[in-house]
């Protein structure tokens, strides 16, 4: 029996890569013979620099550039000898690197990721992919664009340095610093989202209060969103607020929109890199999984995706995640199956610090479970 293995991390306790390699000794222990197949996966977000280096061979480059609260950090992201480089946002700007009594969109910014553009372009990258997802900003990618040589000004005709407080500031920009090079390189986006920059589905709105944001400031950061976007926008003679995905990263999608990206699912971008589909196809199982399954989950995450390619080509595919809720029907009409790891009553916390064993234990039960109806 052939099993591929394509979770996406179970965030806040296990990388993707880590997760393969639980559920690979748990089949192992079952039966030796399987033949175990792990592909990593990621959709823009957390893991996306591991997932790409599991089938590629790529040079890591050690940077220090401007974390989210605007101190220095040391950061990565890879490059690959055709002059390719891979950016992860959450190694730069991630919600995971601010401490939770921190989490406040009007201190955060995407100015390092403007850091890590130039320093790539610097080392001569033609082609970059930017990972997007779990990141702690809402500033629109203000920060971002001044770091790439944008010119941000208030009313008074002050500089603005890109913090997301500064977003309800900006009166009027300039484009003429704005480093020329870009024009060259081609920028890829591996989004997972397709929400628009504002509105009832925009960045504020949706993914405002996981980053720390107030009701209050939800409505403020959804205006200022529409009125900077505005001054873009007029300023360009071209419209991109309402481009599905510009709400990514608290409107970093819209940012890079305007600087030439080009907005794809992550999932199936990386999908792709690690060539899934071609062991896919050979499989007789594909179990993938994350850290929380609901109707998000089929919304470009990485399970969705592999589920997708696996019922192209009618292999069973379970879904096994941390945890399963909201209305179910819709995830088991994509997967054959689907399973939470948690097996008795268990606090969040209790979960997060067993996960390698209740991983493991599920697995177990999963591969007796099919190993049983093969053999027959």
């Amino acid at each position: 029996m052939k099993i591929v293995l394509a979770p996406d991390s179970f965030k806040g306790s296990l990388s993707s890569s880590e997760v393969t390699q639980v559920m690979e000794r748990a089949i192992k222990d079952v039966d030796h013979s399987y033949t175990v197949v792990s592909k990593p996966m990621a959709d823009g977000g957390e893991g996306t620099i591991e997932a790409m280096l599991t089938s590629r061979k790529g040079k890591i480059v050690n940077v220090q550039c401007t974390g989210p609260l605007g101190e220095p950090i040391k950061s990565s992201y890879i490059v690959f000898d055709s002059n390719e480089a891979v950016i992860e946002l959450a190694e730069i700007a991630g919600l995971t690197l601010v401490p939770t009594s921190k989490r406040n969109p009007d201190y955060t910014t995407t100015y390092g990721l403007g850091e890590v553009i130039l320093d790539a372009i610097d080392r001569g990258a033609k082609s970059i992919m930017i990972g997007l997802g779990g990141s702690a900003t809402n500033d629109g990618g203000l920060g971002m664009l001044i770091a790439l040589g944008m010119k941000a000004r208030d009313k008074d005709g002050q500089p603005l340095s890109g913090y997301g407080l500064d977003l309800h500031h900006v009166h009027g920009i300039c484009f003429e610093d704005l480093d020329k090079r870009l024009k060259d390189v081609d920028i890829n986006v591996a989004c997972d989202v397709t929400n628009p920059l504002c509105g009832a589905r925009g960045a504020s709105v949706v993914f405002g209060p996981q980053k720390g944001a107030t009701d209050q400031q939800v409505k403020q950061y959804d205006q200022s969103l529409h009125q900077y976007a505005k001054i873009i926008e007029d300023n360009l003679g071209q419209s991109y607020q309402n481009i599905p995905g510009a709400g990514a990263a608290g409107g970093l999608g819209f940012a890079l929109l305007m600087i030439g990206g080009q907005l794809e699912s992550g999932a199936q971008q990386i999908g792709e890199a690690i060539h899934l589909e071609k062991e896919v196809q050979e499989a007789d199982l594909v179990i993938t999984g994350e850290g929380q399954s609901d109707e998000q989950t089929l919304y470009g995450k990485a399970p969705c995706y592999v589920a997708s390619i696996a019922n192209k080509h009618r292999v069973p595919v379970v879904l096994l995640s941390g945890s399963l809720s909201g209305e179910q029907k819709s995830l088991n009409d994509l997967f054959t199956s689907c399973f939470s790891i948690v097996n008795r009553p268990l606090t969040l916390g209790e979960s997060m610090n067993e996960v390698e064993t209740l991983l493991y234990e599920q697995t177990i039960q999963i591969i007796k479970l099919v190993g049983a109806f093969s053999k027959r």
